[in-house]
């Protein structure tokens, strides 16, 4: 009898959605129309391009910009572009057509306006009236809107954050996201605030403050406007690490713990996605590789989330979401007895040394090459001299062949015992430690 296919259906802080991928409000959700079309192609959920009060809203050319990496193209999307410039009525009347059309897709609409109660009364009131499934604050755009009292200047500030989610839960009658800003010195005092102000969820994390760089020939910042540049948001591959530790944060936070997620920053795969959730994310927002390769990707997404949940057991998103965050701590309760040296697959080599210069320029000499003899010559093959490995994992890093350098955990003989316990116990062992580790 053939197993069943997993459930992909979602619900993220009551926004339910046949699978949990949503396109975020960025230029591929900026009308009724292509969302239709991405809905077409099997996307769960699109939160429209942030709406905001009538005009005006004007843009400038050009406004992306991008970072390429070893021939790969966009591992990091920069743009300056402002929220929604189209009439809102415009946007209200298509997104009641969307729902008539999609009824069991996720429509949300994100919101930024002053930060006025009556304002924020009053577009709650439309966008629901347009049939939208929930709502989602827009905190976090650092450009632009910010200049104006909006965005990031809100997501910076969490006494505003929990001032404007109550304005808006006064409200709604449907489930509040609150998009947090990633440019803060701790994500997690906004995402307190917005818990406090009765938010349902919050969605992290919005762009990053950037500037791609300067023109060595004209001296002038790149991607700029009549030679004039700006900080702007900065999203795509480069970014996931960071989105991940922000989600990690608030899924571990004793007073965020539980708080639904909804994942953002840099997830372009299946697998991606999966990390997301294991972390604690329910939903995951996706733009820059959507603007990349196109509405499409839903059909890789879709089908290799299957396949990863089906080869682990996994019968539905809830088998597997969170699962990993408990793993996620502070540097102070880590294992330093736990230890691990490098191992050289000698058959798998290619002996270009890569990983002895990296060694014995940048980390801790214990990666040596052996001597022919006679005529003096040394072989490609290097090797590591494991009672002087530290265990760093450079040389795995930049090996270019997979598999051929991987670290083995070493017995110590030692019970597991972390910083905090040294603290605790008054520092009692910390010189037998250190001579094992140092020499």
């Amino acid at each position: 009898m053939p197993k069943a296919t997993p459930d992909l259906s979602t619900n993220c802080a009551g926004i339910k959605s046949p699978n949990p991928f949503w396109l975020a409000s960025a230029p591929p959700t900026n009308s009724g129309e292509q969302i239709m079309r991405a809905f077409e192609y099997g996307w769960g959920g699109a939160v429209w391009k942030t709406l905001g009060q009538d005009p005006p809203v004007i843009n400038v050319t050009s406004r992306y910009g991008s970072l390429d990496v070893g021939g790969s193209k966009i591992a990091g999307f920069n743009n300056i572009e402002l929220i929604t410039d189209r009439p809102l009525e415009d946007n209200l009347k298509e997104m009641l057509a969307v729902k008539k059309r999609f009824g069991d897709r996720a429509v949300i609409a994100s919101l930024m306006v002053p930060c006025e109660r009556q304002a924020w009364h009053d577009i709650t009131a439309k966008v629901m009236d347009a049939g939208a499934d929930g709502i989602e604050l827009n905190f976090g755009c650092p450009h632009g809107m910010s200049e104006r009292g909006m965005g990031a200047a809100v997501g910076q500030v969490p006494e505003y954050v929990k001032m404007v989610t109550e304005f808006v839960k006064e409200k709604s009658s449907i489930p509040v996201l609150v998009k947090l800003t990633p440019n803060v010195a701790d994500v997690r005092y906004a995402a307190r605030a917005a818990k406090a102000g009765g938010a349902d969820g919050v969605s992290l994390i919005n762009t990053i403050n950037s500037l791609m760089g300067v023109n060595l020939d004209t001296l002038t910042p790149k991607f700029a406007v009549g030679g004039k540049a700006a900080h702007g948001g900065y999203c795509g591959p480069a970014v996931k690490p960071i989105a991940l530790n922000m989600v990690s944060q608030i899924a571990t936070d004793p007073e965020t713990k539980g708080l639904p997620i909804s994942g953002i920053g840099g997830v372009s795969t299946w697998s991606d996605a999966a990390e997301f959730m294991l972390l604690g994310s329910s939903s995951v927002q996706l733009c820059t590789a959507v603007m990349h390769y196109g509405f499409r990707i839903i059909e890789d997404l879709n089908a290799g989330l299957e396949n990863w949940m089906a080869g682990k057991g996994f019968k539905t998103l809830s088998d597997f979401i969170g699962v990993s965050a408990p793993n996620v701590t502070e540097w102070k309760h880590l294992n330093l007895h736990h230890k691990t040296v490098a191992e050289i697959d000698a058959k798998k080599c290619i002996g270009c040394q890569l990983c002895y210069v990296a060694c014995n320029d940048t980390a801790h000499q214990c990666i040596a090459v052996k001597s022919n003899g006679k005529n003096g010559t040394s072989s490609r093959v290097p090797y590591v001299v494991q009672e002087d490995c530290v265990g760093c994992n450079l040389c795995s890093l930049v090996c270019p062949v997979e598999g051929c350098i991987t670290m083995k955990p070493v017995e110590t003989g030692h019970k597991p015992l972390t910083w905090d316990e040294y603290v605790k116990n008054g520092m009692t062992g910390y010189k037998e430690v250190y001579k094992r580790v140092h020499g």
